[in-house]
Order: C-alpha cells, then structure tokens, then sequence
C-alpha cells in the first residue's frame, strides 16, 4: 500500500477515469492509452524541462522495418527542451548538505561526496570543458573505475550536451579501442588504476598508446585513485582531473554548470553491442527516453525513494551502471563498489549492505549462487534492517537463488529479478512491489512496454518458450548505431527477424499469471555470469598466435550459469598443450577482458562453416549440449560437428 506505485495508479484512476484492479489493466492502459501513461510519468517523477510541449508521441505507430510501408518514425515529446544533467542533479529536492554519493573501495577506503559537492564538482568540470570547446555532441570517452568522479564526469558531459562513453578498465587497449575508436572522442579519462582482488592493475601507464590509437583526442585526463596520477599525467600529455576543478572560481564557482536545453532525443550515451560478428556496434541512446524509463523503472517498479541508499554491483562497462546513476534523478544516495565482491572476504558486500545501511541491493544471479555455495547465511551475521529490495540481473536467476534470498538472505524483502539490455538501456521485464513474488519467475512486463513471447511462426505463445519480442515502439529504443547513417544496421539487428517487432534475441516463456521465465539467449552471443561476451572479440586475440589456424567459443550451460568453452583448430603438427592454454588465456586477458577467458579449451581438427564461408557458432553450441541441428544442409562440411560431440572434457 506504500509503494510508489499504488500512488501513481490511484492518480491515474483519478485522472482517467479508468479503475485498474490488478496490475495487468494498468499495465493495459499503459499500452493502449500511452500518450495519457507517459504524460503521466512525466508528471508524477517531476520531470525538469524549460518546455514540454502538448504532444506526447508524434508520427505513425510504426517500428523501423515495419512491413506496412515507410513512415516517420515514432518521436516521443518532440517539442520538449530538457537536460539529462538538470535532472539528475535536483535530486528530488534533496538538500545540499545531505549525502548524495558513498564510495566503497574492497582496500577500505570511503569517501562521501555531498548534493553541494556533487553540483559544484559538476559545475567546476563542465566549465572547464566549455573552455575548451566542448559542446553538444562531441564524445567524452572514459575508462575509469567506479568512482565518484566518474559521475561528475557523466554529469558535466551531459550538462553540456556533449556524449558520454565509458568502458571497465580492465578492458585491453584493443579492445578499448575497438570501442572508443568508432566515436572519435574528443576528450579521454583514464584512471590511474585499479583494486580487484588484493591486487592493484595499473591502466595511465596505458595512456600513451591509447592516444596513439585515438587521434581525435585533444584532452587526456588522468583521474587518480591511488594517487600515482600526477606523475603519469606530467609525463604523458594529460592534466590532472583535480587541475580542472580548481579552475573554477574560488568558492566553487557557478552554482550550477549552465544546463543546456535539448530535444527529448538528443544523444546522451553511446553504448557497446558485443561484438559477436566484428567490432562492437555502437549504440546511441537519447537523454528524454534514458531518463524517462529510469525514473519509471526506479520509483514504479523498484520503489526508490528519497534517501534510499541505493547499489548495484557493477563497473562502468556496463549497462547497470548508468541505471545506477540514474537513480539520483529519484533522490536517491548512489552507493557505489569497486573491486571483487569476495574481498577481503566472501561476504564483503554483505558488509558493505550493513554498514551503509543499504535499502536496494542490486546483484546477480551468479553472486547469489556463489554466496549460496559459500554458505553464507547473512540473515544471522548481518544486520540487514534497512534493507528493503534486492535486484539480480545479469543472467536468470534460478528458482533456488529465490529460494537463498528468502531462506538465507532475508524474509521480508521484495526480491526482483531483472532483465532488458544495453541495447534499450533498460528493462523489458522486472519487478513489481505491489504483487506476490512467484520462485523462479520474474514478476511483470514493464509498463509502457508491450512484451510478448513469440513462436517461431512469429504468433504470441503463452505457457511454452519462444523469442522475448516488443510489438510497439517505446521511449528508449536507441537513436539509432553510430556509424550507420542509413540505419540498415540498426534495422537488420532487432527488426530482422519479425518486421516491425523488436525481436530481442531472449528465450522465454509468458506465464499465465503475466510473469516471464528467461532461458537464456537465443543467439550466439555469450553470456558468462550475465556478461555479454561477443566471440569475435575473442577470435581476435586467439588468432594472433601462429600456432592457432582458427577458432570457435559457444556457451555451455554449466551448473546453472553459462561457460565459455573456445575450441581451436591448430597448425599441423601443433598440440594444444599448458604452455599454449596458457598462452592463450594471457592473450585474451590481457587484450579483452577477464570475462572473455574461456572455460574450457579444447582441440579441435576441423570447424564447421556454412556454404559462405562463416563458422556457424549455433550449430557447435547445439552438438555440444545434445540436441538437434536443424539445418545441416547450411553447412560445407557438416562432418566437422563430430568432433564436438561426447567431449568428456565438458561432461558431455
């Protein structure tokens, strides 16, 4: 009865004149009446905006791709002028001297950073970015870790109404560079380094050849954690994040950076696809529809409120942080982790959930199952009074992680499994406060979201499995993929497969009570842990090495997770032996990421490949999990799938 939610449907019901009994005629509405829904959003998260405008949703009702001809495409509030910054930094009223951001880092270090200190960070950094030219639309690309000054550096983007993209630092230059090098950005932060697991990983010590590879650059900013930054920034053609914030005139400076007004669809971040058939596309996401979902999902869906400490476990290569931080729009204080979620100790953000007296703890699924298996019980080590939500996204979450949150974790508390994408910066699917909890079912279809399953026949199903699919546009579909000025891409990645429907590439099932069960994917991308891990990031760095012809990674479903598992065909003569595992393994780490190394690595004699010439990741992963290929008469050489098939090595 307290949620958020319960006080927006009674205000709609007064404003409409409709009654929702349950949540699935709200969720209706939200579908059928969507100009009076998202006014309604707008209205009730106080949404700051020089204008709004009369009009709610403009051109024709159509998905790019759809079959029924060409249209302009849906707009969502076209006339309004607002800033993403402005938003976020209102804080829902909070006052200044109250907290608006707490850092944790795994070595014990906290810093907090105040409503005032946060606006005048902001402030101090846009200005001095404006002195140096940079506007609407220029890129500021960042490889930092999670810390509070890459907020403030988010936000002084955003208030200029230039474009935000960050990357983890623990990401190799290439494939750093694969990303940052498509958006030519104009200005590169890097942070000094970075803590994971006792260990310290240097990253400004890169700063050199990452500028090498990014001749668009014309200011480097070295932002320290471990306060090595000023001897790497002196050296190395860059300036020290502090140097810019004392530019600002004494006393802080401007009360607030000068937002700037833009359209609703204005670019605000650009976003990395996986990679899964070459470089990572790049997705631009405008600022209306970012901040619009965000608030809807936060306060509707999450029940954020103001002074709710708010977490979720992630670094800045992906997607949940920016949903974080959006959550400032909703009064709330971030805070924000970097580092192993098991150090010093299995049960660290456990700690961390007690004493800063988090309400939201957002994690994932293999975090929940890995704490299960540590047996940890925080229910009676923990005092968890404050705690409220838990969030888990990522990859599904099995019906025995509900079963730990409840029995181990605690009783009373709303737990929401989550799932959407970087592609729509968001969620399809996620929770609701207001309704039971069902094991091992997410709870709802977002409002303002027409989620469907379909069979392969592209028909709705409800009670079996098909293809998660979104049959009407929604404020935060992306703009569109840099780099794509007809928008053939962005068609043929969610359009292609059902024209006119976002087809989202998740295997799924509808259950009679609205809830949705999510398998997995339904493509080749990997998802290890929830991360999405495109193969031909990996390919890339396997096949540097003399010694590999060619190479394959599936994911193998693996103890309620996804494994990578690559498998290399070797020059004749070559065996696949420790010294060449390992060889491997160091490469992709050090080049990707450490979620890119594989599993398992096997040997392999030949890989099959379609009549075109592609290797066909689909078929492998069906061999090895034991079911049917279906359309061996695609393939040049089905033969080839012999030698992944009853691979001891992989318990098959």
């Amino acid at each position: 009865a307290a949620a958020d939610l319960t006080r927006f449907a009674a205000a709609l019901e007064a404003a409409s004149g409709e009654r929702f009994a349950e949540y699935r005629s709200l969720h209706r509405f939200s579908i059928e009446r969507r100009d009076a829904f998202w006014s309604a959003v707008w209205e009730h998260c106080g949404i700051a905006a020089r204008r709004r405008g009369s009009v709610v949703v403009a051109g024709a009702d159509r998905m790019p791709g759809d079959p029924r001809g060409e249209a302009p495409p849906t707009r969502w509030f076209p006339e309004a002028r607002l800033n993403f910054a402005e938003n976020l930094l209102a804080g829902r009223g909070r006052p200044g001297s109250e907290i608006a951001i707490v850092f944790r880092g795994e070595t014990g270090v906290r810093r907090e950073l105040r409503w005032d200190e946060l606006r005048g960070d902001v402030a101090a950094l846009a200005g001095a970015l404006r002195r140096r030219g940079i506007g609407a639309g220029d890129r500021v690309a960042a490889l930092l870790p999670n810390l509070p000054e890459t907020v403030v550096a988010m936000l002084a983007t955003a208030s200029l109404g230039a474009i935000f993209s960050s990357t983890s630092p623990d990401f190799g230059n290439a494939a750093v560079l694969d990303r940052f090098g498509q958006i030519e950005p104009r200005v590169l932060m890097v942070g000094d380094g970075y803590f994971y697991g006792g260990r310290w990983f240097e990253t400004a010590a890169r700063l050199p050849d990452l500028l090498a590879g990014l001749p668009s650059v014309e200011l480097a900013v070295v932002v320290p954690y471990a306060g090595i930054g000023a001897a790497i920034a002196s050296g190395g053609g860059a300036c020290l994040l502090a140097d810019l914030l004392a530019e600002a005139a004494p006393g802080g400076g401007a009360a607030d950076p000068g937002f700037e007004p833009l359209p609703f669809d204005h670019p605000l971040y650009v976003m990395y696809s996986s990679g899964t058939t070459g470089k990572p596309k790049c997705i631009v996401h405008g600022a209306g529809g970012t901040l619009l979902q965000h608030v809807k999902e936060h306060r509707l869906h999450a029940d954020v409120r103001p002074g709710d400490r708010l977490f979720y476990f992630t670094t800045c290569g992906w997607m949940m942080w920016n949903w974080l931080v959006s959550g400032l729009a909703s009064g709330a204080t971030l805070v924000l982790y970097d580092g192993s979620p098991f150090h010093p100790l299995p049960a660290a953000l456990f700690d961390l959930a007690a004493a800063e007296r988090i309400s939201i703890l957002g994690t994932s699924a293999k975090f929940l199952d890995a704490a299960a298996k540590a047996g940890l019980v925080p229910r009676r080590t923990h005092d968890l009074g404050a705690l409220r939500t838990v969030l888990s996204t990522g990859s599904p979450l099995l019906p025995e992680g509900f079963d730990y949150v409840y029995h181990d974790l605690k009783e009373d508390v709303h737990l929401a499994s989550i799932s959407g994408g970087t592609d729509i910066l968001s969620c399809f699917v996620l929770g609701n406060p207001t309704a039971p909890v069902w094991r091992g079912e997410i709870q709802c279809a977002g409002l303002g979201m027409a989620v469907e399953v379909f069979d392969q026949e592209g028909r709705r199903v409800v009670g079996a499995p098909g293809e998660l699919v979104c049959t009407r546009p929604f404020p935060s579909m992306p703009l569109g993929f840099w780099g794509d000025p007809d928008g053939s891409r962005y068609r043929a990645a969610y359009f292609e497969r059902f024209p006119g429907v976002w087809h989202h590439g998740d295997w799924t099932m509808e259950s009679e009570r609205g809830g949705f069960v999510i398998y997995g994917r339904s493509d080749a991308v990997l998802n290890p842990g929830g991360v999405r891990i495109g193969t031909a990031e990996i390919y890339r760095q396997v096949e540097k090495l003399d010694q590999v012809v060619e190479a394959i990674a599936v994911g193998q479903e693996w103890q309620g997770d996804v494994r990578v598992v690559l498998f290399v065909k070797l020059r004749d003569g070559v065996v696949l032996d420790d010294a060449l595992e390992r060889r491997i393994r160091k490469e992709i780490r050090e080049n990707t990421s450490p979620r890119h190394v594989p599993a398992r690595i096997l040997q392999v004699a030949d890989i099959p490949r379609t009549r075109s010439g592609k290797i066909t990741e689909l078929a492998v992963r069906d061999v090895v999990h034991g079911r049917e290929v279906k359309n061996l008469g695609a393939l040049a050489n089905p033969e080839a799938l012999e030698h992944f098939r009853d691979r001891p090595e992989l318990g098959t």
